[in-house]
Parts: structure tokens; sequence; C-alpha cells
């Protein structure tokens, strides 16, 4: 008996040591590779990378983790997940982390990507708790961050006063500190300046055009955590409220179904979608609630009325670099507060939660006829009811809200596991025209939760740890008129996807997505004749791991987009290559793209790797090349520095960009240097 439990014990050690920082970079990849289409350039995704690497530094206890926990993984589905609890409960507590393999619907592959992040038998995180070990025991770390683009842009050079340009100069810097005791008191601050934005001046007066601080405790007993500061709040699908990202369609099966992790500090850079202010998540047996109140400013358009301030607009871009943004920063006043009700029986959850906001203005969007049935006022009232059951193999989910004396939204679905190797999912969504709510972020294929029907189905089939195939069809319809489409309209989204992995050396797969929406086409005033668009794209990824120091990575992507008969196309073709040393001190990738792509509708995006934290997903439009090379050196033991240059350089321009962000030439170059301090 001794000898079988040391084999076994054996065994996770080398698992485990064989999963370390490169299965975690994997994991990153795939994440975040299955949403860099459907995000803006400028998101935030530092989020996501720093609860990866949060929990593989402190795993979680499977005997003590709860559902938000492991949902915050991300590529657990909410099945697996309630298998997980569901064996615990069952079975009894967990005796080591290979007993995850008699997990039902836990298959190889997910173990080995959930490895790394689970333990079992950790210590009890408040004993020995004193101020003064607080301070000894935390792990704490600051990071200093700066970049630039080296090439002058067109808004730096304008010295006119009354003209358009940026009032500061083109760098931008970020810092970052944390502090963690044992997982049970995080301290998080943020400080960021933009390029062209001014730094201890104008409005920025006291330094930074940002500034975020979260305090999270976790509690023993009723109140099971606590948040001050910058927080976020993910709760159903996401219909009333969803802070921070959301992932979409995408070739991954969890994508399909939102795993609220209801209350969270929130420790993103990204100035625009949190909280400010404080909530706790309060548990009595079966019942938990989260009261929240939020108090924090907005930029945009506030102009002075007789009957009251109007809010023409609302800006996300967080960004404050010209005279008009500077007149816009902070102008405008949000108060939010609500609760979150949550009761669990066995296998059934269903939460209910109601939310106001309120503005110090009203808001009156543009009066055009698309926006016949968008929101305008100063107050909002939000109500949603969502549940989750689990039988056996079946997942059930939904969500149903409504704004006050205005329309509903609702998005339900199942995944189910008809067999070890074969999962089906599908999906309902129907928000109707004049449903709103601020911080909605849902499935679909517009960016709000409004005005959208659809129907998102299909499986997964995984016969072996090597092979994977993934198939899904979402076919919607716009009730209404929306930006750049004037007549209600509908489309299709297809993608199917086949990989085969080579065990811990190479991956190759094959990606097929076609996807069909309608557009206007530019005609005679005052109407625009609406059109059907076609995108079709072909991706094939292969990686391959040469030895513990080396590995390559090849990808190339046709598309094919035609509007009215007429075909653009474009092409990426890029090479990835990694290094690192032996005793992990140094570590470097370098890539080298080539794109040539007819117009802008023909871009396409690739993920690239970055600084720590930083976001890394540029679209490649055009014709040119781009390359870029990363460096991490681990200086000592609680220091490391990174530096990054990448350039992009066109062979059919003579500038670069458009209006303010115009750079004079055919190139444009990045440089990010960084270093990051633990103790």
């Amino acid at each position: 008996m001794l000898f079988r439990s040391l084999l076994l014990s054996c065994s996770f050690v080398l698992i485990v040591l064989s999963l370390s920082g490169q299965e975690l970079a994997e994991i990153e990849e795939m994440l975040l590779a299955e949403i860099v289409e459907e995000l803006e350039e400028d998101v935030d995704v530092s989020e996501v990378i720093e609860r990866l690497r949060f929990y593989r530094k402190y795993p979680l206890d499977l005997n003590r983790v709860n559902e938000q926990q492991l949902a915050a993984l991300l590529f657990l589905s909410p099945a697996q997940v309630q298998s997980i609890l569901r064996h615990r409960a069952w079975s009894g507590a967990f005796i080591s982390v290979l007993e995850l393999q008699a997990v039902e619907g836990l298959d190889a592959l997910t173990q080995e990507r959930l490895l790394p992040f689970v333990t079992v038998g950790s210590p009890d995180i408040f004993s020995g708790l004193t101020f003064k070990n607080l301070l000894s025991e935390s792990e704490q770390n600051i990071m200093l961050r700066y970049d630039r683009v080296l090439e002058p842009k067109r808004g730096y050079l304008i010295v006119d006063t009354t003209r358009s340009r940026y009032l500061g100069d083109a760098n931008a810097y970020l810092v970052r500190y944390r502090l963690n005791y044992r997982d049970q008191i995080r301290i998080a601050v943020n400080a960021k300046k933009d390029a062209g934005e001014p730094f201890f001046r104008e409005k920025q007066r006291y330094g930074f055009d940002h500034y975020g601080v979260s305090i999270y405790v976790k509690g023993r007993k009723r109140i099971e955590g606590m948040v001050v500061g910058d927080y976020a709040l993910q709760v159903g699908q996401g219909l009333v409220i969803w802070n921070g990202l959301s992932f979409g369609k995408g070739a991954m099966i969890t994508s399909s179904a939102r795993q609220g992790m209801g209350l969270r500090p929130y420790t993103s850079v990204n100035s625009y979608n949190f909280l400010r202010g404080i909530s706790a998540h309060i548990r009595f047996r079966e019942m938990s609630l989260t009261p929240f109140i939020s108090l924090r400013k907005l930029s945009g358009n506030l102009e002075p009325a007789e009957t009251g301030n109007i809010i023409k607009s609302i800006s996300t871009t967080g960004l404050h670099r010209t005279p008009t943004e500077q007149r816009y920063r902070h102008a405008i006043t949000q108060t939010i507060s609500g609760i979150n009700l949550d009761y669990r029986r066995g296998r059934l959850k269903v939460g209910l939660i109601g939310m106001y906001t309120g503005f110090n203005g009203r808001l009156d969007p543009a009066d055009i006829l698309r926006n016949r049935f968008a929101f305008r006022g100063q107050h909002l009232l939000n109500t949603g009811v969502n549940f989750q059951f689990t039988y056996s193999n079946l997942y059930v989910y939904g969500e149903t809200a409504h704004q006050l004396q205005k329309g509903w939204a609702t998005n339900h679905g199942v995944i189910v596991s008809a067999h070890p190797k074969v999962s089906f999912f599908a999906n309902y969504r129907d928000y109707q025209r004049d449903y709103y709510a601020f911080f909605a972020q849902s499935l679909g294929e517009g960016s709000r939760v409004t005005n959208e029907r659809g129907l998102y189905s299909g499986m997964v089939y995984h016969p072996s740890r090597q092979i994977e195939w993934l198939t899904y069809v979402d076919m919607f319809r716009f009730p209404w008129l929306r930006f750049r489409v004037d007549a209600p309209s509908s489309g299709i989204d297809f993608l199917s996807q086949f990989t085969f992995r080579w065990y811990k050396v190479g991956r190759l797969s094959i990606r097929y997505r076609y996807r069909e929406r309608p557009q206007n086409m530019t005609g005679e005033e005052p109407e625009n004749t609406v059109v059907g668009t076609q995108r079709r794209q072909l991706r094939i990824d292969f990686r391959y791991r040469l030895s513990a120091q080396w590995e390559v990575r090849t990808r190339t992507d046709g598309v094919v987009y035609t509007k009215a008969n007429e075909d653009a196309y474009g092409g990426l073709l890029y090479q990835d290559v990694f290094y690192r040393l032996s005793n992990n001190r140094l570590q470097l990738n370098l890539r080298l793209a080539l794109f040539h792509t007819d117009s802008y509708d023909a871009r396409i995006y690739a993920f690239e790797n970055d600084v720590l934290y930083a976001n890394s997903f540029p679209l490649y439009h055009d014709k040119g090349w781009r390359s870029y090379v990363n460096v991490r050196y681990r200086i000592a033991k609680r220091m490391d520095i990174w530096f990054r240059v990448a350039q992009t350089r066109f062979t059919n321009r003579e500038t670069v960009g458009s209006g303010l962000e115009q750079i004079e030439g055919n190139k444009r170059t990045d440089i990010k240097v960084q270093m990051r301090y633990r103790w």
C-alpha cells in the first residue's frame, strides 16, 4: 500500500512538472484566440491571464473549491463543473488530484488542463492572521510598463491651439501593484496613462488618467467575500449585468453557456466596464445574496438644457488626449444599486437580480430612424431571473430579463453529453428591440443585448485525446434597423474545426468559417439598399515542440469577402519561433508575418505574444509584412524584465493610419519595456 501511494504521488509530481509554464501558456492562448475576432483592438484581456496565473501559483483545493472558482478557469463546461462538485458530495473529500480520473464527464484532455490549477489539502488560510504577518507573509509585486510608437503621429505635430490635437506626449505608462495574503486578502492598484494624454496637467493634474483600486477580503462564515473599490459582477447569462470580458461564439463548448462568477475584484486596466463602490457576498444555507452599490464618473458629451442636462453620448474608449476628449472627461455621473439573490437546492440553482441605474442627465441618442427604440431617459430599472439545472449528463440553463415599462430579453440553452465522446449544445436567444441594460453582455451576433433573435447549436466529437472536431451553426435575425443596415435583416454563422494533437509535442488544427450578414450598399440618397455579404475563411494552424528549448508555430489564413457579387481576398502567413533556456532565465519568441488583403472587410485577426499581462491581437489588413521580437530575462530571483519591439511595414502605402493617428511613411514601430519586482 505504501509503495502504491508513493508511486501515485511520484506520477502526479511528474505530470504537474510537465504541465508547467508551457502548458499554461497554451491554455491562455487557446482561450484568448477564441475571443480576438469578436473584440475591439483596445480591449484589456489581462484579467484572464492574471486569473489563470494566480491559480497556477495558488492551486484551488478540490475539497473547498466552489462553483464560481471552477467557472473562473473558463475551459471547464458547466456540466463538468457540476460533475466535480457532485463527485465530492457523493464520494466524500478528494484524497488525491488523480481522483479526477473518476469524475464523470471529465475527459483526459480536460483532466490534463485542470491538473496545474488544483490541489488537495491546502492549509487553513485564516490561521495565524495578524497585521504583522499580513505584511511579512503576503506576496507582493509591482510592475512598471512603458510603451510608445517611435514614428511621430499627426496629432503630436499640430501647434495651432484652435485645432484638434494631442495635448500630451507619445509615451504610455502603466503601474500595477498587487498584494495577496493566502488568497484571503487581495489588494490591487492600477495607474495608467495612454499615449497622447497629458501627465500632471490639464484635467490629469494628479498624474495618471486612470486610477483603479480594489480591496478584497474573503470571509469564513456568512460573509463569504467583500470588495471595496473597483469590482465586477457576473450574473446569469449577462442579460442584466456582466462586467469584464465575455466570451462569444467560438471553438469551445463552454462559450455556449455563461458561468457567472458573481462578485469579484476588478483588476483590469480597462477604464469602462466595471463598478466602483462596495459589495459583499452573504450566504444563509441554501440562499445567498449580493447587495451592491456603485458611484463613478463616465466620460461623454453632457450638454446643459432648460429642462436639465442632456447626455448625447457616452465614451467607452477611456482616452482623453484631445481638447474635446478632455472636456468630456468625467462629465457624467452614474449611480448603480441593486441586489442579487441565489438559491440552490441539489441540482437546481435559481437567481433573481434587480438593478437601478441613474445618471446626472437624460440620455438622448441621435434622432435617427435606427434609434427609434433606443433608451431615452435618466433612470433605468432592470430585473432578471436565471436558473441552471444539472441531471446526469444534461445541463439546462437560462435567463429572462425585463426593462421596466419596456422590453424583454431571454437566453436559454442546453448542453448534453450524449456519449463520453460526443456532446451537443443548443441555445435560443430573443432580445427585443426596446430592451436596454447598461452593463449587459451576452451571447449574440450584435455588440449589444438588443434587437436580435438567434438559434445557436452545435456538437463536439472527441474520439480520443488526440482528435477533436467541433461544428456549430448560428442562425440569427435583427427585427429592426442597425448601424449600416437600414432594414430588418438576418444572417448565418457556421464554423467547423478539426484538431489533432501529438501528446505534449504538437498540434494541427484546420478551421473553416462562413458568415453571412447584411449591409448597406450605398446608393442614391436618401435610401440605402441592403445587400447580403458573405465571408469565407480557411485557417490552418500548426505548432510543434522540437525540444524542451525550441518550439515552432505556423499559421495561414485565407479569406474571401463577397458583397454585391464583388469579391475581396485576404491572406496571412506567419512563422513563430520560441526559445527558452533550460533554467528558464531567458525566454524569447519572434514572428514574421506576410499579409495581403484587398480591403478592410477582408481583414484577419491573429493573437500575438506580448509582455506579461499585455494585449496584442491586432488586425492584419492591406499589404505588407509584420514582425516582432519578445524577450524576457530574469535579472534576479525576484526581478524580471521584458522587452518587445514590433514593426508593421506596408508595401502599398505612403502613410499609415488616418486623422490624428496618421504617420508619414509606410511603417509603424512599437516598443515596450516592462519590469516586475516581487517580494
